[in-house]
């Protein structure tokens, strides 16, 4: 199908390109850094950031989080959440 912004700049304020569901791991990073989270199911999240501080939300569902984890842990997370980027 044609694309007519196929050439423009992306960047953090322009609409995602793609998504993943998010496979919590309390030892691996995400495969892609998201732009930001979408919470498909209502629950905790536990996020590690670059610099390894976690900080666990309590999110309901329909919320989008502008935050760029490099991990979801397993452990302290029970919302389902997808992956924007």
């Amino acid at each position: 199908m044609p694309d007519p912004f196929d050439t423009d700049y992306v960047d953090l304020t322009s609409p995602a390109v793609s998504h993943y569901a998010v496979a919590p791991s309390d030892s691996t990073d995400l495969p892609v850094r998201p732009r930001a989270l979408y919470v498909n199911a209502a629950g905790a999240a536990a996020l590690q950031d670059a610099d390894g501080e976690t900080v666990t939300y309590d999110l309901a569902a329909g919320t989008t989080l502008t935050l760029r984890p490099t991990r979801v842990l397993a452990t302290g997370t029970t919302a389902q959440l997808i992956a924007w980027y």
